[in-house]
């Protein structure tokens, strides 16, 4: 995957001032507000910023935490992981692969009934929908 690298200035003019808070300084929308929350629609959520394939519809599940749920990425290459001690906290931090745009946060051991008992945290205001045919 060839990645995609933008000044600031290129960022700014493409996302909207809400998109760039989140995807470019590593921010966060308030839970339950995103558009893909609760969202069932099949198929396939893309970077905002890229247009790079990250997760699958088939792998998103209701996890009642305010923000779209996923098992797994769509690849295993298409999201890079990251240490975050931010806010006083241990997390591990979802970055786009292709443009290293923030997405969210993954969550390991929960005890969810899924798969891979993982659960991406992903931002709505970070994906776009691309509806099956």
């Amino acid at each position: 995957m060839e990645k995609i690298v933008r000044s600031e200035e290129e960022w700014r003019a493409l996302l909207s001032p809400e998109e760039y808070r989140v995807l470019r300084e590593g921010g966060t929308e308030p839970p339950f507000s995103g558009e893909y929350v609760s969202t069932t629609t099949p198929g396939v959520y893309a970077c905002r910023a890229c247009g790079a394939e990250l997760f699958r519809s088939e792998a998103k599940f209701e996890s009642h935490c305010g923000w779209p749920s996923f098992f797994e990425p769509a690849r295993s290459d298409a999201v890079t992981l990251h240490e975050d001690r931010s806010f006083g906290m241990n997390r591990v931090e979802v970055r786009c692969a292709r443009c290293g745009s923030h997405l969210g946060h993954v969550f390991h051991g929960e005890g969810y009934p899924t798969p891979t008992d993982d659960r991406y945290c992903i931002n709505s205001i970070c994906l776009v929908l691309r509806p099956a045919e």
